[in-house]
């Protein structure tokens, strides 16, 4: 097993922070490559949604190569009725409010199964830290104990879309909801050294997406990436943060599996340019220049009819509340 880079005290030194995506979460894949070639292992993992279901599946194997192509064969056998599997019974409960959600969740939950090596979040073989988000409280939870597929399933239960998780005593559904790429938790759990893997979100389309769910996933995409350009701003200063490049421009829609193979290579070239630049000439500011792909932007001149120019974005916000932290 890997050790820990840090001093007597235990101190993480590297982690890894996955985002959540649905779809997209493929790009890590190509990220994940990446790092295992140039040797580049995590000590400790955090993980949200489909970040969490990579990163469960990371924790539990050696950080080689064949590790991440393993997990890409994962990613390019899944299809759209693999993951959000549509019955038009639990549909029309859902919307006529006698469900809480409008999608069965057993094939994910099969997925996940299949595909985490351990029972219990702290028996991985690599410390993996699952977020998740409480619904009644609204606050954001850390998961670090306990059984590891209804964790990660947690995690990517997104809300309205897949019911709630019961864990504990509580209603948990996604980590997204309140925190997308838990770069805070790294930094409390110690990490001097973050390399963050986001999803980033379609920036390259000439339609919007057709279909209330493809609709959802798309908004929710853009909406986290916003967020994540805050808390790069917000945490900078507190350890190293390396931000690995999403594929700009991209078209795949996070509902749309079926571009997994393009994601992956996309992402595994962009990604081996990146840390090969950081490398050869490591400037003060490069390491999260890559989050500049994060801010809005389109490469269609076009637009939508109807459509209007995009109003001002705020450069700044609160940082996140207080979140609390599960041990048992």
């Amino acid at each position: 097993m890997r050790k820990a880079n840090g001093g007597s005290n235990g101190r993480v030194s590297r982690a890894f922070v996955l985002s959540g995506g649905a779809s997209l979460g493929a790009v890590q894949v190509g990220m994940l490559q990446a790092l295992f070639e140039r040797g580049i292992a995590p000590d400790v993992i955090v993980g949200s949604s489909a970040g969490a279901i990579n990163g469960a599946f990371i924790a539990s194997r050696e950080p080689t190569v064949q590790t991440a192509r393993e997990l890409g064969e994962v990613w390019q056998g899944l299809h759209r009725g693999t993951i959000f599997p549509l019955r038009p019974v639990t549909g029309l409960l859902g919307f006529v409010g006698r469900s809480s959600h409008v999608v069965p969740d057993g094939s994910l939950r099969r997925l996940i199964t299949r595909h985490v090596g351990f029972d219990r979040l702290e028996d991985a073989r690599v410390p993996l830290h699952v977020i998740v988000t409480d619904v009644l409280s609204g606050g954001e939870v850390r998961l670090s104990r306990g059984p590891a597929v209804d964790a990660v399933m947690a995690s990517a239960a997104i809300p309205g879309v897949f019911a709630p998780v019961a864990l504990d005593g509580r209603l948990l559904i996604d980590g997204g909801v309140c925190d997308n790429t838990p770069l805070s938790h790294a930094i409390e759990l110690g990490a001097d050294e973050i390399y963050v893997l986001p999803a980033g979100f379609a920036c390259d389309r000439d339609t919007p997406p057709r279909g209330a769910l493809a609709m959802l996933l798309h908004a929710m995409s853009v909406m986290l990436a916003q967020r994540l350009l805050v808390d790069i701003e917000l945490y900078r200063e507190r350890a190293r943060l390396v931000v690995l490049p999403i594929p700009c421009p991209q078209h795949v829609l996070p509902i749309d599996f079926s571009h997994a193979a393009e994601l992956v290579d996309c992402a595994l070239a962009e990604s081996r340019s990146f840390l090969d630049s950081l490398e050869a000439n490591p400037l003060p500011g490069a390491p999260t220049s890559p989050a500049k792909r994060l801010e809005p932007h389109s490469h269609r001149s076009r637009k939508p009819s109807g459509a209007q120019s995009p109003s001002h974005v705020a450069k700044s916000r609160k940082p996140p509340a207080t979140r609390k932290t599960s041990r048992g």
